[in-house]
């Protein structure tokens, strides 16, 4: 919070001054939120928080506890909803704004807060999330569906049933791209790959940033394609399509051409990392975080 003095203020004295000085200064670094990622915790944040205090000992940080573990499942609007709750009460109480870093699912709980919220989120560090979707066989997939391989699962996550599972909010088959648009209540209405009215919301929401920062690399092993966490997905061929080529970016549908065209977009290629080690990494965090929190 940043505060605005008289001269009656100054003439109070010396030590007033230098408290008020030490207040403004413990103020510098906006405070950071962290948002875990499918099946994670509050645990996930433990290296990354202990990293920022070493640099910025005067740092808020906060670590969210909702929805952990296999509660982490719920559907992408709902834990939205609560999270935005939570979220709204730290923002409130850091008017100066606050940093976003999100982990895997949670950068796409972040977008829909981003998305639904006159929010004053400063930085949105996207830490290895499937930002343009997910299509891939993961340990994750194979636990709760061990009979179906990922070209089949499109039978069961564009259901209605299946879209009460987190991971059929965002799964994103490309040669079924009808079914995606049909079904797909949560990813689909953000990208607007299927109408909604309130897109210019969502849109005018996002543009709220000052900066995005993409985090990702072909060692993840999880998010698939990797470069779905800078927005980049497969066409109907598999094969990667750059974020710039997307529909959604060339028609700037949520705001992204923008920010782009601002320069408000970083865009990190890190290899050499697994998907549970991004929060953990030093080398992730010195080169492509803490750079960004200012």
């Amino acid at each position: 919070m940043m505060h605005r003095f008289s001269r009656s203020t100054f003439s109070c004295g010396l030590i007033l001054w230098t408290c008020v000085l030490g207040h403004v200064i413990a103020q510098s670094h906006k405070a950071v939120v962290f948002m875990h990622g499918i099946f994670g915790s509050t645990k996930e944040s433990t290296m990354l928080e202990s990293f920022i205090k070493q640099v910025h000992p005067d740092t808020p940080f906060y670590s969210i506890a909702l929805y952990q573990r296999i509660s982490s499942l719920v559907p992408m609007w709902k834990q939205v909803e609560a999270i935005k709750k939570e979220v709204e009460g730290i923002m409130s109480n850091h008017t100066n704004g606050i940093h976003l870093i999100c982990f895997s699912q949670g950068g796409l709980i972040c977008r829909g807060i981003l998305s639904t919220t006159q929010h004053n989120v400063d930085t949105f560090i996207a830490l290895s999330s499937p930002l343009a979707g997910q299509y891939g066989d993961t340990s994750y997939l194979r636990h709760f569906f061990p009979n179906f391989l990922k070209s089949e699962l499109y039978r069961v996550l564009y259901t209605k049933t299946g879209q009460d599972i987190s991971i059929g909010n965002y799964w994103k088959d490309p040669h079924h791209l009808e079914n995606y648009q049909k079904y797909s209540n949560f990813l689909a209405p953000l990208n607007n790959d299927t109408y909604t009215p309130q897109i210019n919301d969502y849109k005018k929401n996002f543009l709220r940033l000052s900066r995005i920062v993409l985090i990702g690399g072909p060692d993840d092993g999880v998010i698939t394609p990797w470069e779905s966490s800078h927005f980049a997905f497969y066409d109907t061929n598999e094969k990667v399509v750059e974020f710039e080529q997307q529909r959604y970016f060339l028609e700037d549908s949520f705001g992204l051409k923008t920010l782009f065209s601002e320069g408000k977009i970083k865009i990190y290629v890190i290899p050499g990392v697994q998907h549970v080690h991004w929060h953990s990494n030093r080398t992730v965090f010195n080169s492509a975080i803490l750079p960004w929190l200012i």
